[in-house]
Formats: structure tokens, C-alpha cells, sequence
């Protein structure tokens, strides 16, 4: 891996229903340097981030399946591991900043490497 990348390793858990988007995002993290998890609704996040203590950053979808939405996952992520930075994405919710959890991004689907490099460079200290 690249002294370069944003990334350096860290660990990204990505919470996506669509499998193909979660390849998708896993591939850019990857080639910026990130390694990452996986996760296709908000209970599965919730139990990988109960058994794992190197996550630095949640990716998440708004729209998940069940009861938790990306929004309310994030809000616990944000209580209960205050350490963590957070990403919000969707391409059918619109997100005014005021309704984030504090510190949290978020980036309008479709996303490319072009815009989500600059985040993570910026989140990723």
C-alpha cells in the first residue's frame, strides 16, 4: 500500500443492502488505501462494531432494510463509539446538514472516486 493513499489501513465498515454498491464502494476504498467490512443492515454494523475496536469509519446507506435506517444507525454510532467518523450516502433521500449526527458527511449516490477521495483524505487524520 501506498504512503500516499488516505487511507493507510484504516478500517471502513460499510453498511449497504445492494450487494453490488457495497463491492463497489469496498473496491475505492481499496484502491485509496482502506481496508474494509462489510455489513447489509443496521444489526449486522451494530454486531461488527461490538466485536471489533480498529473501525474508523461507518459508510453507511440511509435506506437499509428492517427498522434502523442509516440515519438512526449513524446517531448510535455516534453515541455509543463518538470516535468513529461517519459517512451518510443515498440517491433518493435528501440530506440537509442540521439533520446529521455531529461531525458526520454526507454524499449523494452516484458517488465516484473523484468525490469521495477528498472525504476521506479529509476524515481519515
Amino acid at each position: 500500500m501506498s504512503a500516499e493513499k488516505a487511507g493507510t489501513g484504516q478500517i471502513v465498515l460499510i453498511v449497504e443492502d445492494e450487494p453490488m454498491q457495497r463491492v463497489m464502494a469496498a473496491d475505492m476504498l481499496y484502491d485509496a488505501g482502506f481496508w474494509s467490512l462489510e455489513a447489509a443492515d443496521a444489526y449486522q454494523a451494530l454486531h461488527t462494531l461490538e466485536v471489533r475496536g480498529d473501525i474508523r469509519i461507518v459508510f453507511v446507506d440511509i435506506r437499509l432494510p428492517y427498522e434502523f435506517s442509516g440515519l438512526e444507525l449513524a446517531e448510535i454510532v455516534r453515541r455509543r463509539w463518538p470516535e468513529i467518523e461517519i459517512i451518510l450516502t443515498s440517491g433518493s433521500v435528501e440530506i440537509v446538514d442540521t439533520s446529521l449526527p455531529d461531525g458526520a458527511v454526507f454524499l449523494r449516490k452516484p458517488y465516484r472516486s473523484q468525490d469521495i477521495l477528498p472525504v476521506l483524505r479529509q476524515i481519515a487524520h
